[in-house]
């Protein structure tokens, strides 16, 4: 089994408050964390059709069962339980009676915000990060944008490609009529590969729109779907304005890479060595690295992108508030001067040294200037939440 390094934050949060909510997309890990953690509490699935029936029609009843508390599995499916959950709690001193999870974080949040709000604690869980399974990692780096890193995929000997098609098909699609009641699933697949292809991009709704069919207020709501489940997210530009012609568009990513390589149609790690999407793909995972550094010790997302009108652009901007770290993403393996264009316009811009570059290769390497070369095995040592 391995060890997930949410595991603290986990903890450090049943020491805290009376219901801890661990969310984050489906097959990320969810259960097994939490069953591992809690092992003496009794574990209900929601998903199951007899039990969160009796949930929805009795839902005082149900609990009563659990007076000692229980992990309540995709508890989004039964929003009736929370403010019966609000009196258990608002009754008892008790910390971490019950544990949530949940693969829908809009439902979720919805529910908590109505009944919960201050009562419980919050854990985003995200798939393996690489530090997880150093051990039994793809080795080379093809064959991680292909295999991803959701944990089944390094539990069983399933085939990825067939693997990740079963995933859109068992799970986007369930959870896409359960959020908005989307009838034409063919156009809403084509939305998400088109989405994959995409990746590293400024958001354009309009462009998207008018190639999906729909206006762009349907786009607005269908990534807001896939957000909410998990599937991909919006990164921000910062919001320190150092000249006044900066991009105010947000640009897409996927939580896992795997599975944007599949909606990109690859079938083989082999075929990513020349693959156009290669480098987006790349930037794609040393992002999502970068976030679950943040997401797996309770902290908050600090990570933008910074470009301006004129196309310069820093791939990642670190806010640690007193602090600004720039980061450039480099999917090449071997070191050039171009590298660090993207750096020195940034520093010269904004008066700042320094700064990191992370990128296929081996070697690490401390320039002038303050500028790191990180190699991608080192990203959570050399760059720090």
């Amino acid at each position: 089994m391995v060890l997930r390094e949410a595991h603290k934050e986990l903890l450090n949060l049943s020491k805290q408050y009376k219901a801890i909510a661990v969310v984050g997309p489906r097959q990320s890990g969810k259960t097994t964390l939490v069953k591992l953690v809690f092992p003496d509490k009794p574990y209900v699935s929601l998903e199951n059709l007899d039990t969160r029936g009796f949930a929805l029609e009795d839902p005082k009843a149900f609990l009563e069962q659990y007076s000692k508390g229980a992990i309540l599995d995709e508890v989004q499916r039964t929003p009736k339980l929370f403010s019966y959950l609000q009196q258990i709690l608002d009754e008892s001193n008790e910390t971490a009676q019950f544990i949530l999870t949940g693969s829908n974080n809009f439902l979720l949040q919805q529910s908590i915000t109505q009944s919960l709000a201050g009562r419980l604690g919050y854990l985003n869980l995200l798939p393996f990060s690489l530090s997880e399974i150093k051990d039994i990692a793809p080795r080379t780096i093809h064959e991680k944008l292909f295999k991803g890193f959701y944990p089944p995929l390094y539990d069983k000997p399933f085939e990825t490609q067939k693997w990740f098609l079963n995933y859109i098909k068992t799970y986007i699609e369930r959870d896409v009529r359960q959020l908005k009641g989307i009838e034409n699933l063919v156009v809403f697949e084509r939305f998400i590969k088109l989405c994959a292809g995409r990746i590293g991009q400024l958001l354009n709704k309009n462009a998207l729109g008018i190639e999906v069919g729909v206006d762009s207020k349907t786009i607005e709501s269908w990534i807001g779907v896939l957000e909410a489940s998990f599937i991909l997210f919006r990164l921000q530009p910062h919001h320190n304005n150092f000249n006044k012609r900066v991009v105010k568009m947000p640009k897409l990513y996927f939580y896992d890479v795997g599975l944007a390589s599949a909606l990109l149609g690859v079938q083989d790690a082999n075929q990513l060595n020349l693959h156009p999407f290669k480098g987006n793909l790349f930037e794609n995972m040393v992002i999502v690295e970068l976030l679950k550094q943040r997401l797996n010790k309770g902290k908050a997302n600090n990570l933008y992108f910074w470009r301006n009108s004129k196309g310069n652009e820093i791939d990642i901007v670190i806010d640690n508030f007193d602090e600004l770290i720039p980061v450039e993403i480099k999917s090449g393996k071997t070191i050039t001067s171009d590298y660090f264009k993207g750096l020195k316009y940034w520093n010269n811009l904004t008066g700042y040294e320094g700064g990191k570059i992370i990128y296929g290769g081996e070697d690490y390497q401390k320039r002038s200037h303050n500028f790191e070369v990180i190699p991608l095995d080192l990203i959570n040592k050399k760059i720090k939440d």
